[in-house]
């Protein structure tokens, strides 16, 4: 049973998080080189359309979607950050309660840096469970970092290369329709962080 104490050390953990993610991003060389200009043209040349973003974290990808999106994340600090920035973003629960909780809202799902976060079957509770909120046809968007990504973060469970993100959509009855490595070919993905798994498909 949790008590006061374990609430405390949770809010401590998700603010030291969200922190680490705003600190990541405001690198003086990545501001100067504009090093997130390409994932956001990545993200964009998708045509997702108003996207439910989960796992929005401090919003770097609401940003990209330029107010055509709304967030979802349980770190509350991560969400009061997206918020902060003029955000639509909310808790799991307060978004449950929004305006936005309603079947065929969105075009598109968006699951980028979060599922190798948990355990293959919890994150394929995750995708089912935002998957009412899609209009039909929908496109669901899954982007899973590489080797070097992953040891990176000591709160990734999960390794979610291609097959593992196939067989993730799979189980979600998805279909997937494209697979790429961005932004450089796989290889380089055992050297360089930032290079990402993308799979993108569509739901029944």
């Amino acid at each position: 049973m949790s008590g006061p104490g374990d609430t405390e050390a949770d809010d401590q953990r998700d603010q030291q998080y969200a922190d680490r993610l705003v600190a990541l991003g405001d690198v003086w060389w990545k501001r100067l080189l504009g090093a997130q200009l390409p994932y956001r043209w990545n993200l964009r040349r998708l045509q997702p359309g108003f996207t439910l973003d989960i796992g929005c974290g401090t919003g770097r990808n609401l940003e990209h979607l330029a107010g055509h999106g709304v967030g979802v994340d349980p770190n509350a600090a991560g969400v009061s950050i997206a918020r902060s920035k003029g955000w639509e973003a909310f808790s799991p629960a307060a978004f449950e309660g929004s305006q936005y909780a309603r079947p065929e809202t969105f075009d598109s799902l968006l699951f980028a840096h979060v599922l190798e976060h948990l355990a293959v079957e919890d994150a394929v509770d995750l995708v089912q469970r935002y998957l009412p909120y899609l209009r039909h046809p929908a496109t669901i968007i899954m982007i899973t970092p590489q080797e070097s990504g992953y040891r990176s973060d000591d709160t990734h469970v999960e390794f979610l290369d291609f097959t593992a993100l196939l067989e993730l959509a799979e189980a979600c009855n998805l279909s997937p329709t494209r697979q790429y490595s961005f932004p450089l070919p796989r290889p380089m993905g055992r050297l360089f962080r930032y290079n990402e798994f993308v799979v993108v498909a569509t739901s029944a």
